[in-house]
């Protein structure tokens, strides 16, 4: 495997991230919400300073610092060194890519700004998701690509099983 072509898949989500970050950073005020499809998708500043969906807010900012610090570093070994492996077949590199690259991007806004910027707004009728970002999407989109390629991939046999 060349490690440098494949460093571009986490570069790319992480540039997405922060991007989209900065620019709604730079048009919006916090709270302020701007439609995009009135009654469906807005988009909307926000700052999580929990964990996924808002949690551990309670928690004070140093004890969520050092959480949230020591569980970041703790994701970046695991699946950086699982990312990097030269055995690690390609759909598996790409979803611990996008899982990557999103949890750098989340990370960063922690360390820069003590909260996660959400923007992304979804209401269905009368029930109103969570805000989220880029991050969160690449996140979640490479751990269902890596929990289906897991459930879907042939189960390697223990030649010795049978002795």
């Amino acid at each position: 495997m060349r490690r440098l072509p494949w460093l571009l898949l986490p570069a790319f989500a992480l540039a997405a991230d922060l991007g989209s970050k900065a620019w709604i950073l730079r048009t919006l005020g916090e709270s302020e919400s701007l439609p995009v499809i009135r009654g469906f998708f807005y988009l909307t500043l926000g700052f999580n300073r929990g964990a996924i969906f808002g949690s551990l807010t309670w928690l004070p900012a140093a004890a969520r610092f050092i959480l949230f610090t020591l569980a970041g570093l703790t994701a970046l070994l695991y699946f950086g060194r699982l990312f990097l492996a030269r055995e690690t077949p390609t759909w598996d590199r790409v979803a611990l890519g996008l899982i990557l690259g999103g949890a750098l991007g989340n990370g960063i806004d922690r360390l820069l700004r003590g909260a996660v910027v959400d923007f992304l707004d979804f209401v269905f009728g009368t029930w109103h998701y969570w805000t989220f970002n880029l991050a969160d999407s690449f996140i979640l989109v490479g751990a269902v690509l890596y929990g289906l390629r897991m459930l879907l991939a042939p189960k390697a046999v223990d030649p010795q099983a049978n002795e």
